[in-house]
């Protein structure tokens, strides 16, 4: 099968598919727009946002991309995550997220810590994570003795559902919009009764014309393509490796040579030599 059948066109992408979602969302008026939808008010951007921002704590510790990352007028920050395939770790992924913004945002030497940003960690995901059948997820800190009392400490953490089905809880415009988000077609966007959902679309539309945009694509599917065909190769290797290491094991019970096992393998003396290394039994065999 020619390789580039399986790459799906640009304009066939929705917003779960992370390529576009970031192309899109990297434009600080379409982010807005979205976090307007998401939390319900209205939320003014800096004019600068961050794809791919790239976080770590030190240089051998685990980085981690934020997909999008930006600051409203108040500095309150905001990092905004697609996450199409379903994990069993996102809960506890989104906690090591949010600890690496927040150590990102307060300088050294600072030790007023009421100083820390307030900070929106928001996934959306084409799957209900947590099984209630909720478009939104928010948790913030509840203190479990007295579950009216809650921790200000200025962190929430948001999952959003695009096949939620309690209707009547959410706004119509977080539902319209999370329907777009997995089906993002001119259709769903016109349907939409919101004018936020159309400017969002009218940069998706944008995007999906761009030439520069398109190469980008291109070239991002090809490195992806070629780093699994470079995994993939690996494992076959690993696999053929690991056949020869048995083959060997059994003519050597059976008493072979190395010249004898290197004959019925094709395989040169020293390369058998190499693998019965691995076996720890080249002291014992001429």
């Amino acid at each position: 099968m020619n390789r580039r059948q399986k790459l799906i066109p640009l304009n066939k992408l929705n917003l779960t598919d992370r390529f576009l979602f970031e192309e899109v969302m990297e434009d600080p008026l379409a982010h807005q727009e979205a976090l307007g939808i998401i939390l319900g008010r209205d939320v003014t951007l800096l004019t600068q946002n961050e794809a791919e921002k790239e976080l770590r704590i030190t240089p051998e510790a685990r980085s981690v991309r934020l997909d999008i990352f930006s600051m409203d007028e108040d500095r309150a920050v905001y990092n905004t995550e697609m996450q199409k395939q379903r994990r069993a770790d996102l809960s506890r992924r989104s906690r090591y997220y949010q600890s690496l913004v927040d150590i990102s945002l307060l300088e050294p030497g600072i030790p007023d810590y009421s100083q820390l940003n307030e900070s929106y960690l928001i996934m959306i995901t084409p799957f209900d994570l947590f099984g209630r059948g909720k478009y939104r997820y928010t948790f913030r800190g509840v203190c479990e003795e007295a579950p009216g009392c809650i921790l200000e400490d200025g962190a929430t953490r948001i999952f959003l559902n695009t096949r939620g089905t309690n209707d009547d809880e959410v706004s119509e415009e977080l539902a319209e919009f999370l329907h777009y988000v997995e089906h993002t077609t001119d259709e769903a966007a016109e349907h939409a009764g919101s004018e936020r959902i159309r400017r969002i679309h009218d940069r998706v539309r944008k995007v999906r014309s761009s030439e520069e945009v398109g190469v980008k694509y291109m070239q991002a599917w090809e490195e992806k393509y070629y780093e699994k065909e470079e995994a993939r190769k690996e494992g076959m290797q690993e696999g053929r490796k690991e056949e020869r290491i048995n083959l060997i094991k059994k003519k050597l019970e059976k008493g072979k040579s190395v010249e004898e096992i290197a004959d019925a393998l094709e395989e040169t003396d020293d390369a058998i030599r190499e693998l019965m290394k691995e076996l720890g039994v080249l002291g014992f065999v001429k």
